[in-house]
């Protein structure tokens, strides 16, 4: 897989020697060959696709939450509680009290002692390190964004069409069943024409691949989303002489540290 495109034997790629092999990414199909365990066999598409990446980035997105957050007087009573720890409660006791001189009358005196009392939350918060605390509550699989280009100099179909095509054969299922009556499906495994797993699953899912790049490989993932510049240069016969195919790959499963081991074996 270090050897340039051109000296592999099953590649799709355009010409692209002269290119370091580090900026050349190549995809293949991957199958599961054991628990945990995903590689090339000799049941999977022996094609590989090859082109360089105008852009590439990986999205790890972690599930952080609060779940104490809550927990404090502020989701109880949030209007009062704001106007306590701003100060804005003072104003509505002296308009309700009236002005009086603390000195002269008993209203006066109460006055002055809700005012030393609602100055004392002035500032204050219920927040704590408790109930500001995060926890872990998991992440979805991780999403690797990529545009592959592919250009021709000497033959489109070869270096632009079939590389293409190859992708979108891995990114949509491999057989839907035209059948979409489980009933009927059943009453033919029943009379045993089809059997009970064909019967209840009939449609057969997009395969998996892998994406190796800059001396990393990423295994396994599914292409989430693909896109066809329609308005790409074509040639005289309406072939596309250049085409960029921007991707959205997705792990199978959410990754852990063994995992980005993995992934940086190459490089050890």
């Amino acid at each position: 897989m270090n050897q340039p495109p051109s000296l592999i034997s099953d590649s799709l790629s355009s010409q692209w020697d002269g290119l370091s092999p580090h900026l050349i990414a190549s995809f293949y199909e991957v199958k599961k060959i054991k628990e945990g365990v995903w590689q090339r066999s000799n049941d999977t598409d022996p094609k590989a696709v090859f082109a360089p990446l105008t852009e590439a980035s990986m999205e790890l997105s972690l599930n952080w939450q609060s779940p104490f957050e809550h927990a404090g007087p502020e989701s109880r009573a949030p209007t009062l509680l704001a106007m306590l720890q701003s100060g804005a409660l003072q104003p509505v006791i002296d308009a309700f009290l009236g002005n009086e001189n603390p000195d002269r009358s008993a209203i006066g005196l109460a006055q002055q002692r809700s005012n030393d009392f609602i100055r004392q939350f002035e500032g204050r918060t219920g927040i704590t390190k408790l109930n500001s605390t995060q926890v872990f509550n998991g992440m979805p699989p991780v999403k690797i964004q990529v545009t592959a280009i592919f250009r021709a100099w000497d033959d489109p179909t070869k270096e632009v069409e079939e590389p293409f095509n190859k992708l979108m054969e891995w990114a949509l299922p491999v057989k839907l069943s035209p059948d979409g009556s489980v009933l009927a499906r059943s009453a033919q495994a029943a009379r045993g024409n089809a059997g009970f797993i064909d019967a209840l699953v009939p449609s057969i899912a997009p395969t998996t691949i892998a994406l190796r790049y800059k001396n990393r490989i990423y295994s396994p993932l599914v292409i989430e989303a693909i896109s066809e510049q329609m308005t790409s240069s074509i040639d005289a016969r309406g072939r596309y002489v250049e085409l960029l195919v921007p991707m959205t790959l997705a792990t199978l499963t959410a990754l852990d540290r063994d995992d980005w081991v993995n992934y940086n074996a190459l490089k050890l």
